[in-house]
């Protein structure tokens, strides 16, 4: 009896052993994504729910010093978050314009908020103003409305009198409310106008020292 080795026929091929597949819902990956989605969520939903807490109040876009009137272009729109909502009383919210026909009553900073407190009506500001002949080369040639400068005083006469100015500046921290171009006031007496903002008491002290000097020399430094 032979037996054929060589042929496959009447042979049964056995299946291929299949593993059996994990629970997707086992799969570590999943509760991963699970785990980072949930997260993007609740820390989207705290900087939202902290965003909302945040209310917008005018603030100042440059220094300027008392008796500047309070101006749109002055302002800029600052967002902030109070720790008491009563405390928002004390500025002005930028959701509708400031008022018209006031001026800062002391120095305001740069991108300081605009507080009700340093603001007073034009009419009731007891602040006056007060020109100055200034030798053109004395003045830097940017000053503008509304630059801060500081006013110095020398005798040029030499008198003692004068001595007092070289001490500190006679005026500081003024407000500049008017400043005429250079050659609108030079053709006319070789001097450049400038018009300061000072309140009541430092205007007196500042006229008392100017008409004490026999020949008063002005130099103005202007605030970065």
């Amino acid at each position: 009896m032979t037996r054929d080795l060589g042929s496959s026929a009447g042979t049964t091929i056995p299946p291929a052993a299949r593993r059996a597949a994990r629970p997707a819902w086992r799969d570590p990956r999943l509760w991963l994504g699970v785990l980072l989605v949930t997260g993007s969520v609740v820390l989207g939903a705290r900087l939202l729910a902290a965003a909302d807490d945040t209310v917008a109040v005018w603030a100042m876009t440059g220094e300027r010093g008392v008796g500047t009137p309070v101006a749109a272009r002055d302002l800029v729109v600052e967002r902030v978050r109070f720790a008491d909502d009563s405390t928002l009383g004390r500025y002005f919210a930028a959701d509708r314009p400031v008022p018209d026909g006031l001026v800062l009553v002391r120095t305001v900073g740069e991108g300081e908020l605009l507080a009700r407190s340093a603001v007073g009506v034009a009419d009731e500001a007891d602040v006056l103003r007060v020109p100055l002949e200034v030798d053109p080369h004395r003045v830097p040639p940017d000053v503008v409305a509304g630059s801060v400068v500081d006013v110095w005083l020398t005798d040029g006469g030499g008198a003692g009198a004068g001595r007092k100015g070289a001490d500190g500046p006679a005026l500081d921290g003024v407000t500049v409310v008017a400043a005429p171009a250079y050659d609108d006031t030079f053709a006319v007496g070789g001097a450049r106008q400038l018009v300061v903002a000072v309140e009541d008491d430092r205007a007196a002290t500042f006229e008392a020292l100017l008409g004490s000097l026999q020949d008063p020399v002005i130099r103005i430094l202007q605030r970065s």
